[in-house]
């Protein structure tokens, strides 16, 4: 199920030398990564790799960040979430992290707080198709939805701005391959359908690598392969650390 790239002359995200500290912790080194519009790329590590540090540097929620992170060519470092979504950014977080209190509908709106209320209703209807489960559940409470009703809640939140880029940290964590393989597919859907460029930050290395054409590995904070996943799976080495082989 590989998602084709659509390469562009100026890169959608551009990150140059991104350090992000927690204290005096270094969560990366100088990590260099390009994404096209309409890319789709898996970024794979282990914990404390540095996954998670580079998508939360790119959304703006981290504080001590050194480099460059462009979007569209502008610069974003410095800028609030709030206003990289409204750039065009979108983040479904590990560990879901949907507002447990509210309904699935809340839910979705409060991701759509971007757009009008028309477009807003018009958008929630595309996530109820893409996810029926959601529109059965509406009503409920997110804190009473499955772990794989969460992943979805959370996917289609974020892409309730219609945003250019999406970020998706760890989302098969504990979930079922079934619902894995749903994820998948509804990434290919608005791959294919808005142009949507994605970076998947993953442990589960053979499932992400079907998703995405590319691959980016960190070990360390530190990138130390990028290439497609073609040849990826074919590296010994890393059919020995990632892929089980």
């Amino acid at each position: 199920m590989a998602i084709p790239s659509t390469s562009t002359a100026t890169p959608l995200l551009s990150i140059n030398g991104l350090q992000v500290r927690y204290g005096s912790t270094l969560a990366t080194r100088a990590i260099d990564l390009d994404v096209a519009a309409g890319e789709v790329v898996a970024l794979i590590g282990s914990n404390g790799a540095g996954k998670s540090s580079t998508l939360k540097a790119v959304m703006g929620l981290v504080r001590s960040v050194e480099g460059r992170i462009a979007f569209d060519g502008k610069q974003i470092l410095g800028h609030t979430p709030s206003e990289i979504v409204r750039m065009g950014i979108g983040l479904s977080p590990e560990g879901r992290r949907v507002f447990p209190m509210l309904s699935v509908a809340e839910n979705l709106r409060m991701g759509g707080f971007t757009q009008s209320r028309v477009d807003g209703a018009e958008r929630m209807e595309q996530m109820f198709e893409a996810f029926p489960r959601l529109r059965e559940r509406a009503g409920q409470r997110a804190s009473s939805l499955s772990g794989g009703e969460q992943q979805m809640l959370a996917i289609g939140r974020a892409l309730m701005a219609r945003p250019r880029l999406f970020l998706l940290d760890e989302p098969s964590l504990g979930l079922a391959p079934i619902i894995v393989e749903r994820i998948g597919e509804i990434l290919l859907q608005f791959q294919a359908r808005e142009g949507l460029a994605v970076v998947l930050a993953e442990q589960n290395a053979a499932w992400a690598m079907q998703v995405a054409r590319r691959a980016v590995i960190l070990e360390l904070g530190r990138c130390v392969a990028d290439a497609a996943c073609t040849e990826l799976r074919r590296d010994p080495r890393v059919q020995a650390a990632y892929l089980g082989l």
